[in-house]
C-alpha cells in the first residue's frame, strides 16, 4: 500500500539507537531512503545496515558531534555528498542529565543547550532552503518535560520548553515558506536513555532503579511505558502527505501521562 513517503530523503539525528533509530526503521520502512547522524560510528553502521537489509531502501550514515556548530555544518556537507536533497528532517538528537539542582554546574547546563536545541536550530536553519523548495517538514522529538517542570530534572525540562517555543515560532515561518514544522513530545519510553534517567534519579533519592521505574509507572496510572515504536508511527504520519493540514502542533504520545490539554 502506497504510503506518500516513497522515495523521500530523510536525515533523523540521534538515528543509532532509541528513538532515532526507531523513527529511522519506521521511514525505511514506509520507504524513505535516510542519512543517520550520531556520535558513535559503531552503533551508526549496526544500525544503518540493519535498517537497509530490512527495508531494501538506501541508508548512509555520518558520524559527528553535533553539539558544534562545525558538526552541524558537516551533517549539512555529508546530505550534499550524498542524497542532495532533503524532504524530511528529524531533530531527535540529545540527553540531558538529571539530578540535584543545586550540585549541577554551568557545564552541565551548557552540554544540554548545546546538543537537544542549539543542534536542532542550526540544523533547522542549514537545511531550510531545500526543505522550502521540496515542501518538506521538521519533526522535533521533544519531551514531556517541556510541560511538566521536575524538580530533579531541571535541565531537561528548561532546555524542552526551549525547544518546544522554538518550534512553535518556526512552524509560523514554515507557513510562509512551504515548510511543516510539528513536536512530539514522548513520555517515558523504553530506552537506554530513560534507564540512566531512573538510575540518576534512584541516586538522588537513595532508592533502586527498579523501584524508581515503578514509581513512575503508578504515579502516572500508565499500563506501561512507551516503546520507541510508538514515537516512530507518530512521527512517520506526520511526515507523510495525510499530515499535510497539521503545522505548529506539538502531540504527546506518553500514555496519559500529561494531565492537560495545551
Amino acid at each position: 500500500m502506497a504510503t506518500g513517503l516513497e522515495g523521500k530523503v530523510a536525515v533523523v539525528t540521534g538515528g543509532s539507537r532509541g528513538i532515532g533509530r526507531a523513527i529511522a526503521e519506521e521511514l525505511a520502512r514506509k520507504g524513505c531512503d535516510c542519512l543517520l547522524a550520531a556520535r558513535t560510528e559503531s552503533h551508526l553502521i549496526a544500525a544503518g545496515r540493519q535498517i537497509a537489509d530490512s527495508s531494501g531502501r538506501r541508508v548512509e550514515t555520518v558520524a559527528l558531534d553535533l553539539r558544534t556548530a562545525e558538526g552541524c555544518s558537516a551533517l549539512h556537507a555529508a546530505l550534499q555528498d550524498t542524497f542532495r536533497r532533503l524532504d524530511i528532517l528529524i531533530n531527535n538528537a540529545g540527553a540531558t542529565r538529571g539530578g540535584d539542582f543545586l550540585k549541577q554546574a554551568d557545564g552541565e547546563w551548557e552540554d544540554g543547550f548545546a546538543l537537544k536545541f542549539y543542534a536542532c536550530l542550526r540544523l533547522s536553519r542549514l537545511f531550510w532552503q531545500e526543505l522550502s523548495r521540496r515542501r518538506g517538514c521538521i519533526v522535533n522529538i521533544i519531551g514531556g518535560f517541556a510541560r511538566t517542570p521536575d524538580p530533579n530534572f531541571l535541565i531537561g525540562g528548561a532546555v524542552n520548553a526551549a525547544m518546544a517555543n522554538f518550534s512553535k515560532g518556526l512552524s509560523a515561518r514554515g507557513k510562509r515558506d512551504g515548510v511543516r514544522v510539528n513536536a512530539v513530545y514522548p513520555g517515558l519510553t523504553e530506552t537506554d536513555r530513560v534507564q540512566e534517567l531512573f538510575e540518576n534519579r534512584a541516586r538522588v533519592l537513595g532508592l533502586d532503579a527498579a523501584e524508581v521505574r515503578a514509581m513512575a509507572i503508578r504515579k502516572h496510572g500508565l499500563r506501561r511505558l512507551g516503546a520507541p515504536e510508538d514515537v516512530a508511527k507518530l512521527t512517520a504520519f506526520l511526515c507523510s502527505p495525510d499530515a499535510d493540514h497539521i503545522q505548529g502542533t506539538a502531540i504527546a504520545i506518553d500514555g496519559g501521562a500529561t494531565a492537560d490539554l495545551h
